[in-house]
């Protein structure tokens, strides 16, 4: 499922940023540490590093749902659990530019701009199993992380500090094992002569 995500954000970034610099980048899902870009990364380049993993305890529920089929059969279902994933966004300039920090300032600016078009992940460009739910994917950007300290982050990644959008997807996790359930096709009537009525038959 994360790296269905990944491959959900990719496809986002290159379909949202103007076609000059969908083109250009490179996104990565690397640490960005001290040895950022490895080989595999060219520059320029979007790295969405994926920090921290938890449940949403606030969209947290016991409940459940019915789903019936054909066959006159029906399974109790219970409610996905919602997981926050959490991305730190930064930039990499292409290497040997005279001004690397005005080009690292452009590029993560045309990211936030195309981050913040959309509240939940659209539809369209969701990849692999996120493409079979059925609740929204909610999206948070220029929220407060989950990192206590940036600067702790930095020296614990041993690379220099950058500029970094913070971002936050609510998945939706199907956790639970269906419950077979019995659903009541018909009623059965009877006379209850002390009511002086029909009445439905327990259990029927």
């Amino acid at each position: 499922m994360i790296d269905d995500l990944d491959e959900t954000l990719a496809a986002l970034l290159r379909r949202e940023l103007a076609p000059g610099l969908s083109e250009q980048i490179q996104v990565s899902f690397e640490a960005p540490d001290d040895q950022f870009p490895p080989q595999s990364v060219t520059t320029p380049a979007i790295d969405l590093f994926l920090y921290d993993v938890r449940e949403n305890l606030e969209l947290r529920s016991n409940d459940a749902y019915l789903e019936r089929h054909r066959d006159g059969t029906a399974h109790r279902m219970p409610i996905p659990v919602r997981v926050d994933a959490s991305y730190l966004i930064t930039a990499w300039p292409r290497e040997g530019l005279a001004s690397p920090a005005e080009d690292e300032h452009r590029l993560l600016g045309e990211v936030m701009r195309a981050l913040l078009r959309h509240r939940t992940l659209p539809r369209d460009i969701l990849r692999g199993s996120l493409a079979a739910g059925d609740l929204p994917l909610p999206v948070s950007a220029l929220q407060p992380g989950r990192l206590q300290s940036l600067g702790e982050f930095w020296q614990a990644m041993g690379g220099k500090p950058k500029a970094a959008i913070n971002y936050t997807v609510t998945l939706s996790v199907d956790v639970g094992m269906p419950e077979a359930v019995r659903l009541v096709t018909s009623k059965d009537f009877y006379f209850d002569v002390a009511l002086g009525r029909a009445v439905a038959r327990p259990d029927a």
